[in-house]
């Protein structure tokens, strides 16, 4: 482990069950997070990333494997001898306590002295901008502000990793998008390592440092959001991470046909072999239905959306296809369905994608 490395977890497998009834929450997970990064593990539900989160918290013993935390091997150390604290998707306040008693509380527990408590607390509430709250009781808190109050809570001791399992998925929409915004900056003036559950892909492209796509306890890639965006290695991770149109075709040299007979430019495929190509809706333009090099369309409903408007639209031979046109210059106002049309992909948009 370089001393970079805030996490690593080698080789981790998690298994419920005895026999040949058990099931693998975990399937043989390696992984390393560096310090300070914000890292988000992200997938549906039953992948295995709250198991994966449960484990580097200590709730969680593994089947087998090792999980190591600055350094040193935690693998079968309790929770309270981890140097990591955990946000739950309920923030498991005190109601009888004020904000300022909840914020302070773990480090009253460590038996610090009582004003490095109150001065603590304070500079957390701060931190989060609820200074003006701290004797307030949290039954008279927004849900926002409670789940401020938990995170001010969980950094007080200023622990080298926090833990937040799913912990925006009570909010309201707009709620949620501003504490996204904020638990970036949380992050990035703490500079403590947090590694964030969800299976929300805006909240993990919008916040993460990278990002690690889980299904059926497997990591199935781990990236960049733009990597997991732009290059993802999978149909799986194509299609979770954003909206995605797939096609079959056949390798050509030099390209690939599709069942209609139409052929796009694709280097590298080998000559024959069935494939899997995926292209992003936004990187699909509508031309006239003659335009060369097109893929013969046509519209088969409009949806709008304020901002954009997506366009349904089948090929040929009946494939569906969704092209996202920017609504206040798209001129989506002129396409009705039933109207051929041309699809252009832009440059490099079309890429391969193992099923």
């Amino acid at each position: 482990m370089s001393q970079s490395t805030a996490i690593e977890v080698v080789s981790a497998i998690k298994a419920f069950g005895q026999g040949d009834t058990a099931v693998r929450a975990l399937d043989d997970v390696s992984l390393t997070i560096q310090k300070g990064e914000f890292f988000t593990l992200l997938g549906p539900s039953g992948c295995g990333k709250t198991t994966l989160l449960r484990l580097i918290a200590g709730f969680e013993m593994p089947t087998s494997g090792e999980i190591r935390i600055d350094g040193a091997a935690v693998t079968w150390l309790p929770p309270n001898k981890r140097p990591v604290n955990t946000v739950f998707q309920s923030y498991a306040l005190f109601p009888h306590l004020t904000v300022a008693e909840n914020v302070g509380f773990a480090l009253q527990m460590l038996g610090r002295p009582r004003a490095e408590v109150a001065e603590t607390a304070a500079r957390m509430l701060a931190l989060v901008k609820l200074e003006h709250l701290a004797g307030r009781k949290i039954g008279q808190l927004s849900g926002g502000q409670q789940q401020r109050v938990a995170l001010a809570r969980a950094l007080a001791p200023q622990p080298k990793v926090l833990l937040l399992d799913e912990p925006l998925s009570a909010l309201d929409l707009k709620l949620r998008k501003e504490m996204q915004v904020e638990l970036k900056r949380l992050q990035t003036e703490t500079g403590i390592t947090f590694v964030f559950v969800t299976h929300d892909q805006e909240e993990a492209l919008t916040m993460s440092d990278r990002i690690g796509v889980m299904s059926a306890g497997k990591l199935q890639q781990v990236g960049s959001p733009r990597d997991i965006y732009t290059r993802p290695v999978n149909r799986f991770v194509a299609s979770f991470i954003g909206d995605t149109n797939f096609l079959q075709a056949t390798g050509l040299p030099g390209g690939a046909r599709l069942p209609t007979g139409e052929v796009i430019d694709l280097p590298g495929l080998a000559p024959g072999a069935a494939v899997t190509l995926a292209i992003r809706p936004e990187q699909l333009r509508l031309v006239a239905a003659d335009t060369p090099g097109a893929l013969a369309a046509q519209v088969t409903n409009l949806v709008y959306f304020g901002t954009d408007t997506h366009c349904h639209l089948a090929l040929a031979d009946g494939t569906p296809m969704v092209a996202r046109l920017q609504s206040p210059a798209s001129g989506e106002a002129g396409l009705a369905p039933g109207q051929a049309v041309g699809l252009l992909p832009a440059p490099g948009a079309v890429q391969r994608v193992e099923d």
